[in-house]
């Protein structure tokens, strides 16, 4: 018979590789029975803040517009000057006027003198008293025309109608300028309007939460800061837009430091009440082709893939509006590690201290 023996060096290597072997199958059964963190659904009372997309208005924001006709003799403010209600702005070349008030103040001192005259023959009895009349009419019809004279010099002359800020200038001084050309525009802001459109399941929910009372609200700045006064939503428009389905809103703000202006972007912020609210972690979901889906635990400690609905949203929690119930188990670690019906060993953890370790995270 022949000699069968095995090389000393491929018997280690046998040995080696059924070692590594060994040592693989032990790591892997020791991960199989890692234990997972669960928790439950909370239910409570909480509040969300919806952000709306908002355009800033003045209170007041007006056209500035030529009177009359003529060269613009005088520009006596600036852009974006600061001008206080009664303030001259702005100065047509008035000689023609002028001409036209000394004229009908001189015809109407004739008319006054004619009647006096008319009026003293009329004692007398000289003149009938319908040359009287007659006189009188002519009186009145010249002051009439003096007061229509006075009113067209005085449209020569353009004043600030209230306090507020210039924008820019559309003409230049020299410039000739027909009635009703532009000249600038003036807004006042000491106040702002805000307006936001809200869809109408929002609105419904806005009115239900808030009843009558004027909701407070938030203005978030372009910058991604927030304004430091509140605003108050005080009118909200008569119908719905039928195309986008939003109705509009209008919230007012005090402006004292003068920061917003005509024309500011930012975002509405109102912080609405809901009442029994489903919260969960956001880390305990997942997406699949956009919809968002949770591991539920069952009674026999399998995993269960459920499609959620996520009715609102905070800051790394989210309010299930479809889905799960009140004290159902769900997986919040090992997430990627598990598959559907899985079996696990997983360890309970009170959905308040995950959610206080969450916002402690945030911070």
């Amino acid at each position: 018979m022949k000699n069968t023996q095995i090389p000393l060096h491929i018997l280690l290597l046998c040995l080696t590789g059924m070692g590594l072997f060994s040592c693989k199958q032990k790591t892997e059964e020791a991960q199989e029975k890692t234990t997972l963190l669960a928790t439950t659904v909370l239910q409570s009372d909480t509040a969300v803040i919806k952000p709306y997309v908002c355009q800033v208005r003045a209170i007041r924001h007006i056209e500035m517009r030529a009177l009359e006709k003529g060269y613009l003799q005088d520009i006596l403010v600036d852009e974006g000057q600061k001008v206080h209600k009664g303030e001259l702005m702005f100065r047509i070349m008035p000689m023609l006027y002028n001409a036209e008030a000394q004229k009908a103040q001189a015809e109407a001192n004739y008319a006054e003198i004619e009647y006096r005259n008319t009026q003293a023959l009329a004692d007398k009895q000289v003149v009938s008293p319908n040359e009287l009349a007659l006189a009188k009419a002519k009186l009145d019809k010249a002051k009439a025309e003096l007061s229509l004279a006075q009113v067209h010099l005085g449209f020569t002359e353009l004043r600030a109608p209230f306090d507020g800020i210039m924008d820019r200038l559309q003409v230049r001084q020299g410039s000739l300028v027909d009635e009703g050309d532009l000249l600038t525009t003036l807004s006042d802001n000491s106040k702002m309007w805000v307006y936001f459109n809200v869809p109408e399941a929002e609105y419904l929910n806005f009115k239900m939460h808030s009843g009558n009372e004027h909701q407070v609200v938030k203005l978030l700045m372009a910058n991604n800061r927030e304004f430091a006064h509140n605003g108050v939503v005080e009118t909200i428009e008569a119908d719905f837009d039928n195309e986008t389905g939003n109705i509009p809103f209008r919230a007012t703000f005090p402006n004292p430091e003068g920061l917003l202006r005509h024309g500011e972007t930012g975002n509405i912020e109102i912080t609405l009440p809901l009442k029994d609210a489903l919260i969960i972690p956001q880390k305990a979901t997942y997406e699949v082709l956009d919809k968002k889906y949770v591991y539920v635990i069952d009674k026999e400690n399998k995993v269960q893939a459920r499609e959620i609905e996520i009715g609102a949203e905070l800051s790394d929690l989210y309010m299930v509006s479809k889905g799960l119930s009140k004290g159902e188990k769900i997986l919040i670690e090992g997430i990627r590690k598990v598959s559907n019906n899985q079996k696990i060993e997983y360890e309970m953890k009170d959905p308040r201290e995950v959610m206080s370790e969450l916002q402690l995270h945030a911070e």
